[in-house]
């Protein structure tokens, strides 16, 4: 997927969707690392400040977790209940 500079959301939103939809479809599974900062910056060419937004945008939605010096996991979903 590519980010849509000329798009009506805003390119961080667009970010937070595709990585979303990656962690949704299991290319990224539970308990692995969501691609790093730098990574992103050259996968995406978006700024710093832009894939801070996202991935705060994702932290707050509980689907990734820091591991302080190894980077941004995603968080196991948590159980159905009965």
């Amino acid at each position: 997927m590519m980010i849509d500079r000329d798009g009506a959301l805003a390119p961080y939103l667009q970010l937070a969707e595709i990585l979303r939809k990656r962690i949704a479809s299991g290319e990224i599974p539970a308990g692995r690392r969501i691609p790093s900062q730098s990574e992103l910056e050259q996968e995406f060419e978006l700024g710093r400040n832009t894939i801070k937004r996202a991935v705060e945008i994702l932290k707050t939605e509980g689907l990734v977790a820091a591991s302080p010096g190894r980077g941004l996991f995603v968080v196991e979903p948590p159980a159905e209940q009965e």
